[in-house]
């Protein structure tokens, strides 16, 4: 099979228990950093899919990052071909906009442990077979998207419609985190410490950080749900 193709905007955001997957089951990978000036592949009919992780940037930010319109077009065409992709946190957000769709800051941030809501789409959404109506994700943002036209909503948090979503049949975007583990859930607090501080809650950090051995591995068990089903995909 060809290589998977992931796309890393940021050295604390991995793919986490997604790559743990991929080792244990031996898949070949490709791992492009653009935010470290590697290009980004200008086919993704070279790769059996594509993933996109998370990053601090905006997808709007072209004149900081100049690699953000390699990135759109990467997508652009493999949302034309129906390529299995998946794009999580800033990679929802890029294929949102590579299908069309407005992406902004929202409103109010969203950094710790939410609560989300399947939509009734998603219970037969083969990524979201056997996860619960409701359960507890990890998120990070201040960007959202609207719902790209002709893409199907699978997920909603109380301020938030749109937590994930398909376009097509293979192509997916969660705005949540999965994947990630106790320790990342840690690096990333110590890293983005200063957009913690910002949102002016002193309580914050504890929040995060509460109860993680209690809440990664439950969030890591559907993290291996989804991910073994996209892999199905390819």
């Amino acid at each position: 099979m060809r290589p998977i193709l992931i796309l890393q905007h940021h050295q604390v955001e991995t793919p986490g228990v997604f790559a743990e997957i991929l080792a244990e089951r031996g898949l070949a990978i490709q791992t492009v950093r653009p935010d470290l000036g590697q290009p980004v592949p200008p086919d993704p009919g070279a790769f059996a899919g594509v993933i996109a992780m998370g990053g601090p940037m905006g997808v709007y930010e072209e004149d900081r990052y100049p690699w953000l319109p390699e990135e759109d077009r990467l997508l652009r065409a493999a949302i034309a071909r129906d390529q299995p992709a998946l794009g999580i946190c800033l990679g929802s957000q890029l294929i949102a906009k590579a299908a069309g769709a407005r992406v902004a800051p929202g409103p109010e941030k969203e950094i710790g442990w939410y609560p989300l809501r399947l939509t009734r789409e998603a219970l037969a959404d083969s990524l979201f077979a056997g996860f619960p109506e409701g359960f507890e994700a990890f998120e990070w943002h201040g960007d959202v998207f609207d719902l790209p036209a002709g893409a199907v909503n699978l997920a909603a948090s109380a301020r938030y419609p749109h937590q994930a979503f398909r376009v097509g049949r293979r192509v997916y975007g969660l705005l949540f985190h999965l994947e990630v583990t106790a320790p990342m859930v840690r690096v990333m607090t110590d890293t983005f410490k200063e957009e913690v501080v910002a949102l002016g809650d002193p309580s914050r950090t504890s929040a995060i950080l509460a109860d993680l051995d209690r809440r990664t591995p439950a969030l890591n068990a559907l993290a291996r749900r989804l991910f073994s089903a996209f892999l199905a995909l390819l």
